[in-house]
């Protein structure tokens, strides 16, 4: 039995986690935390846990968290990293979906969040949470840095051409789209019904604090610098994040959509949560809507030498809560899609 934790439950993150972890036999759900709503039932907040969650939520503790296998952090950024040294400590594993350990160089770290990091020294030893590319790091790691809601469908939409030293690496381009659940459960205006209904805008042009996250799991694959210019987009649906990418390829490089489906399908063919569409089959949202699938499709354009990706992700399962749990089902040796075998909801 994994005993876990569950620190920041009140957002659709920590809503999401719950939804995924309340049914499994071989988890102990033992505290779930929020200091505003200490005392409240879980199951009042989100009736649609009535039945699975019979806990209160809690004021964080470290007492009580450090008896826990594993702590979940589904915290805003600068918050998991002043309670994570404790936890590790006392033998507890942690797995943080905010960004306090995504980005290894701390001066970049804080020029993207604001402030100091309040510990450092621990940045270099979390692993980055990215499965298909750090899965044997993962497994015997104390401290997992979930990768942010845009960076799963962009870096694997680009890694097989950055992995086989396909691509001009100074002119990749993302275009993504996302719903509204990525701007979190807060009260805002341009997350409004009125404000996001019927309309799509693009935001964070200047720079989204995900490019340098982006950037690093890119570089790592390409063992070079990347020239990246990412664009998020807000769209009018619920969940989902949909990224066009564009990657010019080197002169001398020979390619075909034939042979471009033949190097992503045989890159992703081991990959349980990966799916490379047939040629002619293009990836949709609601395909993916609630499951910890990303689905891939790959079209060369002649006129251009260019790869053309398209990668879907649900923001809140593969892009966020299902990641962390996937994390969790290889750090502690289970069937890695153990409780994320759910088919995506439709329509």
């Amino acid at each position: 039995m994994i005993k876990v934790g569950i620190v920041g439950a009140t957002g659709y993150t920590g809503v999401e986690l719950l939804r995924l972890l309340a049914p499994r036999d071989e988890v102990d759900i033992a505290v779930v935390t929020s200091r505003e709503l200490e005392g409240t039932l879980v199951a009042d907040l989100f009736p649609s846990l009535r039945g699975h969650i019979a806990l209160s939520f809690s004021a964080p503790d470290i007492r009580v968290l450090g008896v826990c296998d594993v702590v979940f952090f589904a915290t805003p950024h600068a918050v998991a990293m002043h309670t994570v040294p404790a936890l590790l400590a006392l033998g507890t594993r942690v797995i943080d979906l905010s960004a306090d350990f995504r980005i290894k160089d701390i001066p970049t770290w804080e020029s993207w969040y604001g402030g100091g990091h309040a510990c450092p020294e621990l940045v270099a030893d979390a692993v980055y949470g990215l499965p298909e590319v750090n899965r044997d790091a993962i497994l015997s790691a104390r401290l997992i840095a979930v990768p942010g809601c845009y960076p799963p469908a962009i870096q694997l939409g680009f890694l097989p051409l950055l992995e086989g030293a396909m691509a001009s690496l100074d002119r990749l381009i993302a275009d993504a789209k996302s719903g509204v659940s990525g701007a979190g459960r807060k009260a805002a205006v341009g997350s409004l019904f009125s404000e996001s209904a019927d309309s799509i805008k693009a935001y964070g042009v200047e720079g989204h604090r995900h490019l340098p996250e982006i950037k690093q799991g890119l570089e790592a694959a390409a063992g070079a610098e990347v020239s990246l210019m990412f664009v998020p987009h807000l769209t009018p649906m619920v969940r989902g994040i949909l990224a066009t990418l564009y990657a010019p390829l080197k002169l001398g490089v020979e390619a075909s959509n034939e042979s471009l489906q033949q190097i992503y399908e045989a890159r992703f063919a081991n990959e349980p949560f990966v799916e490379v569409l047939p040629q002619g089959q293009l990836p949709a949202t609601r395909d993916v809507r609630g499951s910890n699938r990303c689905e891939i499709s790959v079209r060369y354009n002649d006129e251009t030498h260019t790869a053309i990706v398209i990668a879907v992700e649900d923001n809140l399962v593969k892009g966020a809560s299902g990641q962390a749990v996937q994390n969790m089902n290889i750090m502690f040796g289970l069937p890695e899609t153990q409780g994320l075998c759910g088919i995506a909801v439709l329509p």
